[in-house]
């Protein structure tokens, strides 16, 4: 009976099944990047993740474990130099997959499936997450206290503000101060001919 064994058989026997994902998890370790459908990647996932986190402990058995899967020394040695380091900090995870449409024959789900580290454009792309602050009511010492810049900046504008007036007010009465001399000139240099003549009129008139 087989009840409760409901993992995908892709239409293929036990041992053609074994032999297929070996190579595609080879391909996969030498490539890192393959196309194929859906299903597949789904199958593959779980058959090479665990490969790869043995492969984070370089010894002879981890070694021997994973040859007994793969049967491909070229693809052991690069898991266990190459691939071994780029994985090393990372704890879990170590594929992913991307679908790219249907395939024009049959009509088939496919997709990317490819090594995390080795995906340079979307390592770029990550940021770092942001610190998560929480407030309280309690004012615990928890948060740290953040300076009130906005009090300050108004108050320099106002200086600024104030300076600015007054430059203008000292100006408008230099300009009436001067504009007043220029009127009040003419008017003394007027005077001294009419005072000459007025002198000279009583003189005549005494004579």
């Amino acid at each position: 009976m087989r009840h409760g064994k409901k993992f995908n058989h892709l239409s293929r026997t036990a041992p053609h099944r074994k032999a297929m994902l070996s190579n595609m998890a080879s391909s996969l370790i030498l490539s890192k990047r393959i196309t194929t459908t859906v299903a597949k990647a789904k199958a593959l996932r779980k058959y090479v993740e665990p490969l790869l986190t043995r492969a984070k402990e370089d010894t002879t058995h981890s070694r021997r474990t994973v040859f007994s899967y793969l049967q491909d020394k070229q693809t052991v040695t690069m898991l266990f130099g190459e691939v071994a380091e780029k994985i090393a900090n990372r704890p879990g995870g170590y594929t992913r997959i991307i679908k790219t449409g249907n395939r024009l024959g049959d009509n088939a789900d496919m997709c990317i499936i490819e090594l995390v580290d080795y995906n340079e454009l979307m390592l770029k792309e990550a940021k770092p997450a942001k610190a998560k602050t929480r407030r309280s009511r309690r004012g615990g010492s928890s948060t740290a206290p953040v300076e009130d810049t906005t009090v300050e900046t108004a108050v320099v504008e106002a200086e600024v503000v104030e300076e600015e007036v007054t430059t203008e007010a000292e100006a408008v009465v230099e300009e009436s101060e001067a504009t007043l001399e220029a009127e009040e000139t003419p008017e003394v240099k007027d005077e001294t001919p009419a005072a000459d003549a007025d002198e000279s009129e009583e003189k005549e008139a005494d004579k």
